[in-house]
This record gives structure tokens, sequence and C-alpha cells, in this order.
């Protein structure tokens, strides 16, 4: 009897970027910042935080005169859909999009903050006695970011928010993937966006997660993860669809895996069995093998926790390449941030597949010898010859998620 093999899946390529991030608004300050070797974590005053046991996070500079004209009603924006709408109009602009642009968009949006830091400040003036504008409260849903980025580019698909705490931003581009494939969507805008905010500060802060100084992932001193803010959106389109329209791709978003452990609330499995299980759904998905990764942009939140735990999903998935492989992490250049993490994470992953070099994790200091990752330190570790690369999600509640990006190749003339 025969039978025939199933078709090959759609090949989907990213071919825009956008980014807010504690380096400022746009695509290149971020691409210095994380070549640089310094981090964007310091100081900030979003918010009083003198009552709090620590003083430092990656936040957003003020946006620059150029962004605040484009923005339509910028002063009437939270700083989530600011940032969101930022990060979408320059990666349009790269993509050679225009809102409302042919086919069926859909918008896969991560987040786990909405406007939170707004009703934040509209229930203090309430207990001032004051009387707000409730157009405060006007993005305080979770969706409300990848909501205005649908309103913005006038997208007729799905819109769909993702919040899973950190896993968010790699699972709205699992999301997206899976529906471009299918056919569900001619093209899509996956992403996310948070902001800062008291109660996610303040909570990490009794959770005694948080560093007192810049977060240090997988250094043997390491005392705690960093919070962050900003968004990152990628565009995504088959293949096909690009090259018609002369679309130059950025990289190939090969494959994607997720899974739950949910062996703990806060607290990842100490053996990383969700972490390893979604590494390898995303290698089977992506038709790759452990030895084919040639490098890892670990979730990496700097937590003597986490950083274990992850090791050890990577020891288990990918053998013993695992301490071989070159090992980076965003979270030490701009922070954590939470619900976009997994998007601007997967932006840094297509800049280093593309320029052939891993930014290094700043701070120097002594890798954990009981997670001995090559973590690449001081200067970007060239990578000419690399052609997949790795970033990986975890979260509270044992969420995982694993995204694998391809290098994009010119076909042979």
């Amino acid at each position: 009897m025969r039978t025939e093999s199933a078709p090959a899946p759609r090949r989907i390529v990213v071919t825009g970027l956008g980014v807010v991030s504690p380096w400022g608004w746009g695509l290149q300050p971020f691409h210095d910042g994380i070549l640089s070797g310094e981090t964007a974590i310091g100081p900030f005053s979003r918010f009083d935080h003198t009552r709090q046991r620590t003083h430092v996070a990656g936040e957003v500079p003020p946006a620059p005169p150029q962004v605040r004209a484009r923005l339509k009603g910028f002063g009437r924006l939270s700083y989530a859909d600011a940032y969101a709408l930022a990060a979408t109009q320059e990666a349009l602009d790269q993509a050679g999009l225009a809102p409302g642009g042919p086919g069926l968009a859909g918008v896969y949006f991560g987040g786990s903050t909405g406007g939170l830091l707004e009703s934040e400040w509209y229930y203090e003036r309430r207990l001032k006695g004051q009387d707000p504008s409730r157009r405060l409260l006007a993005s305080q849903q979770l969706s409300a970011p990848g909501d205005a980025v649908a309103r913005y580019a006038q997208t007729r698909g799905p819109v769909e928010t993702v919040s899973s705490a950190c896993a968010s931003g790699g699972l709205a581009l699992e999301a997206a993937l899976r529906d471009l494939r299918s056919g569900e969507t001619d093209w899509a805008l996956a992403g996310g966006s948070d902001s800062l905010c008291q109660i996610t500060y303040s909570g990490f802060n009794a959770l005694r997660a948080v560093s007192e100084t810049p977060c240090r992932p997988f250094r043997r001193d390491r005392t705690g993860m960093s919070i962050g803010e900003g968004a990152a959106l990628l565009v995504l389109e088959p293949l096909e669809r690009a090259l018609a329209r002369g679309a130059r791709p950025l990289a190939e978003l090969k494959g994607a895996g997720s899974s739950c452990d949910a062996s703990h609330m806060t607290a990842p499995h100490p053996e990383g069995i969700g972490a390893a299980l979604a590494i390898e759904q995303a290698l089977k998905d992506a038709g790759v093998g452990p030895d084919d990764i040639d490098f890892v942009n670990a979730h990496g939140t700097g937590t003597p926790l986490n950083d274990a735990a992850e090791w050890a999903a990577l020891r288990k998935s990918l053998g013993e390449r695992a301490g071989r492989i070159p090992l980076t992490s965003t979270k030490g250049v701009v922070g954590h941030l939470l619900g976009s993490s997994g998007a601007i994470e997967a932006v840094a992953t297509v800049l280093c597949l593309r320029e052939g070099r891993v930014h290094p994790t700043p701070g120097g200091g002594t890798v954990d010898p009981a997670a001995p990752v090559d973590l690449v330190l001081g200067q970007p570790r060239l990578t000419p010859d690399a052609r997949f690369a790795l970033s990986i999600s975890l979260a509270f509640g044992g969420a995982n998620a694993a995204v694998i990006f391809g290098r994009w190749q010119e076909p042979a003339s």
C-alpha cells in the first residue's frame, strides 16, 4: 500500500523588525546597545521606589520629538500602547508595508501589564481626593497594546493577546507561526509590549527575586533579575508572499515549541523538564537536530533557581554540546521585559544571526561552575557560519516557550 508523505510546512520569514527598549526608541539604538557589552539597567524614575529594597530597572527614555509627532494622540497613550505602536511603525516601514495593506493580517501579542501603570496613577489620585481623568483606565486591560496595534495596522485577521507571564512573547510567536502555516492569515504582526509598574516591581521585590544591581545571568555571584520595559515587533509572512512583493527576508522562523511543567507557582522545575520539552518540540517542529543549534539566547534571568534549571534543560535537550554552544542573555542588557521579553529577545536573535556575531552578556565575572554554559562576555562572539539559533522563554506557573530562527541566505542565482 502506497502512502503519501506529509507536505513540508510553509516557510515563514521575518521581513520587518521594530523595537522600543531601555536603549531608546528604535532598532538602531537597541542594536548598538546589545553589541556594546554595556547594560541599560540602572537608576530609574518612572515611579517612587524609595521604600523598595532595590532601585534599578531598565527604563525606556523619553520619546524623541519625531516619534511623538508621528504617533497620533501620543499624549493620550499609555506607555505600553505607545511602545507597541512605535515598534509597529518601525517594523512595517522596514517590511515595506503600510497600515491597511493587502492580505489578511493577524496580530499576536504578548504582555503582562497592559496599562496597569496608568491605573495605578488613577487609583493614587482618587485616594488623594482628586478626580483623575478616566482616560487613564482606557488601556487597563491586558489586550490593550495588541488591540492598539490592530487598530493602527488596520488588520482584518485574528487579534490574540497571550498573557502567560514571561513566556507570553514566545508563545505569541508560536501562535503566529501556526496560523501562517495553516493559511489562517496571510501575514502577521507578532510581538509584545510591557511597561514598568509598581505592582510588578513590588511583587518581584517581595519574592526577593530582584537583584540590587544589574542582573548577572549564569554568574556564580548572581542574586536575581532586573525588570525592564519596552516593546518589540516582528513582521512575519510566508516566503513566497515576501518574495513576490520584492521584500528581502531578514531571517526564517523555523519552528516553535511550548510546554508547562506546572511544578510550582513561581519556581521552575529543578531538572528543567518542561523547558527541555519545549526545546525538543521546537527542534522537531523546525526539522533540525540538537547539533544544528549554533547559539542560544537563553531566558537567563539571573536568579539562582532559574539559571540552574535552564542549564539542566539545555543539557537534557541539546546533549553534551550544551556547554560548548555560545550562549547569551538579552536580559542582562535591557532587563526582563516580562510579557514582551520573548519578543525583544527574538529580535536580538535575528540581529545576531544576520550579522554572524552573538551579543555579549554584560557584567563580566565567573560563570557558575554548576551551570557551565559558554557565556559570551566582553565582546561579541563571531559566528559567521551560524545557521540556526534557539531563543528560550520560561515563566511563572511552569509555562515554557522555545523558538528557532534560521539565517536567511539568498538563493543561488
